[in-house]
């Protein structure tokens, strides 16, 4: 049986083992956590992403081939994920250290 996943646009064997790895497991994981933070969950697992795979999820979520996002899209996406990593590095205070 072939995973649901996989059924979807874009998503091959490899994204969707990475995906796996994540705790996505079905097209309901994936869209509950939307492109950036399904992304973002893969490559914290250690896994040597690309920017396609950010693309490709956003396509398989939009049932369009990843190629065909506008650059607007992709421009936003890419604007997404570095702000989460930019949030990722800021150091935090505690409430006494305000």
């Amino acid at each position: 049986m072939e995973d649901e996943l996989q059924q979807m646009k874009n998503l091959g064997k490899t994204s969707v083992q990475w995906l796996h790895a994540a705790g996505i497991h079905n097209e309901a994981d994936l869209r509950r956590l939307g492109a950036i933070h399904a992304y973002r969950a893969v490559k914290t697992r250690g896994f040597r992403t690309s920017k396609v795979l950010l693309y490709a999820i956003e396509g398989a979520l939009l049932d369009q081939h990843w190629c065909d996002l506008p650059l607007e899209v992709k421009a936003s996406l890419n604007e997404q994920v570095s702000g989460l990593d930019r949030e990722a590095l800021r150091p935090h205070t505690t409430a006494v250290e305000k």
